[in-house]
C-alpha cells in the first residue's frame, strides 16, 4: 500500500464510508485536531515521566484513535461509529486518574503560568490543543450528529492534562509560577 494516493490533490478527501469532502470541512478540522492532540501526547510520553503516567497516556491515545475514527465516519454509509464507541468508562478512567493525582497535590490557590519544565509545558500545550479540538467538535455538532460522550471525553481530557501538568511539576519539584495581573 502506498502512502500517497493522489486522490486528495484537488483539495478533497474521503471520509470513512467513501464520502468525499473538502479538506477544510469542519469534520476534518475536528478529527485532524484529534490527530494533532494525539501527537502532542506522544511527545509527553517521550519525557522522563512516571510509568503510571505513560500507561495512562497510551490508553488515552488509543481512545483518541477511536474518537478520530468516530468523527471521520460518515454514519449515513458506515456503521463503524457503533463498532468503535467512546464510552462512559473512558470518561470515568480520566476522572479516577484526576482524583488520584489531585490527592497528592497542594490545593490550587492561584492561576498558574504554563512552563517550568519541558514535560510540564508539553502538558499545557496538549491541554490548549484539546480545548481547541473540543471547540471544533462543537462546531461539527451544529450540522453533524456527534455522540455527546465524545464532547464530554474531550472536556474531561483537558482537565486531566491540566492536573497532569501540576502533578509532573510536583514530582519534578518545579515551582508553579503564579499569574500576577499587570499593575
Amino acid at each position: 500500500m502506498k502512502v500517497y494516493t493522489k486522490t486528495g490533490d484537488k483539495g478533497t478527501t474521503s471520509l470513512i464510508g467513501g464520502t468525499r469532502v473538502p479538506k477544510n470541512n469542519v469534520r476534518l478540522e475536528a478529527y485532524g485536531g484529534v490527530d494533532e492532540l494525539n501527537a502532542h501526547l506522544g511527545m509527553i510520553r517521550s519525557y522522563s515521566i512516571p510509568e503510571e503516567s505513560i500507561e495512562e497516556i497510551v490508553r488515552i491515545q488509543n481512545v483518541l484513535f477511536v474518537v478520530g475514527a468516530n468523527l471521520a465516519t460518515d454514519a449515513t454509509v458506515s456503521d463503524l461509529q457503533q463498532q468503535l464507541p467512546c464510552t462512559s468508562e473512558d470518561i470515568e478512567f480520566l476522572e479516577k486518574a484526576i482524583d488520584r493525582m489531585d490527592e497528592v497535590l497542594p490545593p490550587m490557590r492561584f492561576f498558574v503560568l504554563p512552563g517550568g519544565d519541558p514535560a510540564v509545558s508539553a502538558c499545557h500545550i496538549a491541554r490548549t490543543v484539546c480545548r481547541r479540538v473540543e471547540r471544533r467538535i462543537l462546531d461539527m455538532r451544529e450540522t453533524i450528529e456527534v455522540d455527546e460522550v465524545i464532547t464530554r471525553y474531550m472536556n474531561r481530557l483537558s482537565d486531566y492534562l491540566f492536573v497532569l501538568s501540576r502533578k509532573l511539576a510536583h514530582d519534578l519539584r518545579v515551582d508553579e509560577m503564579k499569574w500576577e495581573p499587570a499593575k
